[in-house]
């Protein structure tokens, strides 16, 4: 059943509120998030400042949106690359696919990459609402660990994780709720926080002279991150 349609007005709203992050990203681009202001992108529009504060009140409100639809997007990339790789039964391609899928959308939108796995924008502080996004392409790494049908207590290797570790492990299953041990969250977090630092050193310039290009490099570090994780 298909919600009612949306008033004239309302799609105008939605277009020009589009035109807004459409202008604000083109800023992220040129000048960075630091540097983004509400008024410079009301000047690029041909808007008042005043107008423009009625669809975001604030620099930060911005910002926000920004960073939810960058993790949205990432992360519909990342879901439609690992449904297409008929897991569970290969779960390596699985994690093949999620990995390529994060690479490529970096490589598209390097300034959106940077804004959510870069550094952060001081004085701004994420509020709830991005949370959920966020952890789009971390629950779709645990589905394809859960869904793998592997021994999660034999692929999370014979080795306690040091006490502390332990302890922040396990306080954040109880908090998300999730079904896989500690020692195997830990994995998947080396494993995601791996691929991540690959590609931000693929995009800023940090293989230079080293790994670059960095396909084969990448495709490496893809497969060894997969070995960790104890995927067949």
């Amino acid at each position: 059943m298909t919600g009612a349609p949306r008033t004239a007005r309302a799609r105008a709203r939605a277009e020009l509120t589009n035109e807004i992050k459409d202008a604000a990203r083109r800023h992220l681009a040129a000048e960075g998030a630091q540097q983004l202001s509400l008024r410079a992108v009301a000047r690029e529009l041909g808007m008042s400042s005043s107008a423009l504060y009625r669809y975001f009140p604030s620099r930060d409100d911005l910002l926000t949106a920004l960073i939810v639809d960058a993790y949205n997007a990432v992360g519909e990339r990342v879901e439609r690359a690992v449904a297409a790789t008929a897991a569970p039964e290969n779960p390596r391609a699985a994690w093949r696919g999620l990995c390529d899928a994060v690479r490529e959308w970096g490589r598209a939108h390097p300034h959106e990459y940077a804004l959510v796995y870069g550094s952060p924008v001081p004085g701004y502080k994420a509020p709830e609402e991005t949370m959920a996004p966020f952890a789009r392409v971390p629950y779709a790494l645990l589905g394809i660990l859960r869904d793998s049908g592997q021994d999660f207590v034999r692929a999370s290797g014979a080795t306690a994780l040091p006490k502390p570790l332990a302890a922040q492990f396990k306080a954040v299953v109880a908090a998300a709720g999730l079904d896989v041990p500690a020692p195997v969250l830990a994995r998947a977090m080396i494993a995601w926080t791996g691929v991540c630092g690959v590609v931000s050193f693929e995009l800023f310039g940090q293989l230079a002279g080293s790994a670059d290009p960095a396909d084969s490099f990448f495709a490496y570090a893809v497969e060894r991150h997969a070995d960790l994780l104890g995927l067949a």
